[in-house]
């Protein structure tokens, strides 16, 4: 069979569909036999490969395969991860096993339609029948888009080896989105491209941005459909020596796959603008880290290693410095929220502090100019939430490893700040605990004092975020003059889902102004938010207390309970305090299928003005 590839190369069939001497009913019955000879190839091919795993770990003996005598099963940890690069590289259309083009729908037809450019995108050039047959299969009014994808062979010239079947895949967008969307979907960028792409080899990733989106926002996306974290083993059967065949099995299991991402502008032509393309990178860096470090179990992923964490990120980088409060200092000092919060647990809760100062020579863009004003970002940081004494059950405990989701999206967002030198300060508050259960754990009914100085009556322990960021936002107004806008973001309620869903955040702001610049924020970097009934004189009434300035949770669950939990953090903002603050609840859009999402780390780009995210020049 491999024989008759060799024989019958794409050239040919190409050859004959435009020869007017072949009828073109012969064309399509050459075409659909080339096709039941691929997929007859791939078949055999691939039970050949499971009759010889499965037979790989037999023992060799006199040339004969017998059982071994004894075997020991050896457990190692499963290191695979995917490399994504983002630099354009001509070289990598001859060494990719598999090509994914992404793009809208209409988009797609114009440049499939451009036959003469096939061979400098892919590096080889498919039958036009079989791309526009993909194509046409797919719907473009689809709300989560579709893919198509078929094996085409490569042909050779001259000596050179036989290349394996190539799997092409084309991932169609929805051409036009409602008001409250991303332009490209990128919640279906994310799912297409994750489905397309194969485990192993080399796969190049093509983006069909167009003239008109950011580069920063679609790499973000794709950086989604590759997690980080992992902790599958893979087990073996070893015999009870060294045998060289499966110990080089064992070092194949682990080799490390490659996606390289080319965007291409409205003509097909590669985008090579460096700005751009290092936001794209910066922006993916970011996401697959906070999303590593929501996937993470709590054992691993500590107070103290979260905070050693960040310390590694900026070890080498002069232009960031770290503060830390940790443990009975913050009992000291007045941070009654965050101590008691984390008092109960085996690591010590501690408040981690970040500044970052642009170099000098960094550039001012003409959206910074007029407001140069330091942004502090406060994340909500608990590594494990078992609801405290007000413990929960047992479905709703499980995933609760998710709720240091705020943390991660606004440390990521800051990594991929730095990366990128943006030119304006940018202040980063962790707020790490751990609610656990223990003899020192705070009760309901006990009365705590945050670093506002309000009293809190506790009356229910597993509403313990709202406690974090109360002492974090207290702290930055009171303490930090050059601070114009505080942004604060935690997986905070339930009642969030209810609100705006899974996709989109909720907001709450102290201007309309504000509320309008996170909604147009979202849209532009794919973390879509919406915004909350922002009404403090209506909705504070829920925390009355008989006996402390408030409660920590309301009175009535029914009466717009993520608002009220947004403006218990904003009561304990400075009296004083003249600058904008957001709140951002993202306990839906945070993780999707058991899976961190990496969401914020994107909107807090668009909002500090990275260079080169969502704009193009």
């Amino acid at each position: 069979v491999t024989r008759l590839f060799a024989l019958y190369p794409s050239q040919s069939i190409a050859r004959s569909a435009t020869s007017n001497q072949t009828p073109p009913l012969l064309v399509n019955m050459a075409v659909t036999i080339r096709s039941m000879i691929m997929a007859i190839t791939m078949a055999i091919f691939t039970a050949r490969i499971h009759v010889i795993t499965g037979f790989s770990t037999a023992l060799r003996h006199q040339g004969k395969r017998i059982n071994p005598p004894f075997s020991t099963t050896v457990t190692r940890l499963f290191a695979a991860k995917t490399n994504i690069s983002f630099t354009p590289n001509p070289e990598i259309r001859d060494k990719a096993t598999s090509t994914v083009l992404v793009g809208r729908h209409a988009a797609l037809k114009s440049l499939i339609d451009q036959t003469d450019s096939y061979v400098s995108l892919f590096g080889f050039r498919p039958h036009p029948e079989v791309l526009s047959s993909m194509h046409s299969a797919l719907d473009g009014n689809a709300a989560a888009g579709g893919s198509s994808s078929s094996y085409v062979i490569v042909p050779t010239v001259g000596p050179a080896a036989p290349r394996p079947p190539h799997k092409l895949s084309i991932c169609a967008l929805k051409n036009s989105v409602t008001r409250n969307n991303h332009p490209l979907s990128l919640h279906a960028v994310t799912d297409l491209v994750r489905g397309a792409t194969p485990s192993k080899g080399v796969t190049h990733v093509m983006v069909l941005v167009e003239d008109y989106f950011g580069l920063g926002p679609v790499g973000a996306a794709v950086g989604r459909s590759f997690p980080l974290f992992n902790r599958k083993t893979t087990k073996k059967s070893r015999v009870g020596y060294a045998d060289k065949e499966s110990d080089n099995e064992a070092e194949n299991e682990d080799d490390e796959s490659l996606v390289h991402v080319t965007f291409l502008n409205s003509e097909g032509k590669v985008i090579k603008n460096q700005l751009e393309i290092a936001a794209a990178e910066a922006a993916a860096d970011g996401v697959r880290l906070a999303c590593r470090l929501v996937d993470t179990h709590p054992e691993e992923l500590t107070t103290t290693a979260f905070a050693e964490e960040c310390r590694s990120l900026f070890e080498n980088d002069d232009t960031v410095t770290i503060e830390e409060i940790v443990g009975d200092e913050l009992k000291e000092k007045g941070y009654g929220g965050i101590y008691n919060v984390g008092k109960g647990a085996t690591h010590a809760p501690r408040l981690v502090m970040l500044t970052y100062n642009p170099p000098e020579d960094v550039m001012v863009t003409d959206d910074l100019e007029e407001d140069k004003s330091t942004i502090a970002l406060v994340g909500k940081g608990i590594v494990y939430d078992t609801g405290g004494l007000a413990i929960k059950s047992r479905v709703g405990m499980c995933g609760m490893k998710h709720d240091m989701g705020g943390a991660s999206g606004v440390l990521g967002g800051f990594m991929a700040a730095v990366k990128l030198r943006t030119p304006r300060k940018i202040r980063l508050f962790l707020c790490l605990a751990e609610n656990a259960i223990g003899p020192n754990s705070v009760r309901n009914d006990d009365i705590i004092t945050l670093y506002s100085g309000k009293t809190v009556e506790i009356n229910n322990s597993d509403a313990e975020g709202r406690l974090v960021l109360g002492d974090a936002v207290a702290h930055v107004t009171k303490h930090c003059d050059d601070v114009g806008l505080v942004l604060d973001m935690a997986t905070l309620t339930g009642a969030q889902l209810v609100s705006t869903g899974k996709m989109h955040a909720a907001i709450l702001a102290n201007t309309e102004e504000l509320e309008q610049r996170a909604v147009k924020a979202g849209l532009a970097s794919g973390d879509l938010c919406y915004p909350l009934l922002y009404a403090p004189e209506l909705l504070k009434k829920e925390f009355n207390s008989k006996v402390a300035d408030m409660k920590n949770s309301v009175k009535d669950r029914s009466n717009a309970q993520c608002s009220c939990a947004g403006h218990f953090i904003e009561s304990h903002i400075d009296e004083n305090y003249q600058g904008g603050w957001i709140h951002v609840d993202m306990a839906g859009p945070g993780s999707k299928a058991e899976r961190g999402t990496g969401y914020g780390v994107g909107l807090v780009l668009s909002l500090v003005g990275a260079p080169g995210f969502d704009t193009r020049q």
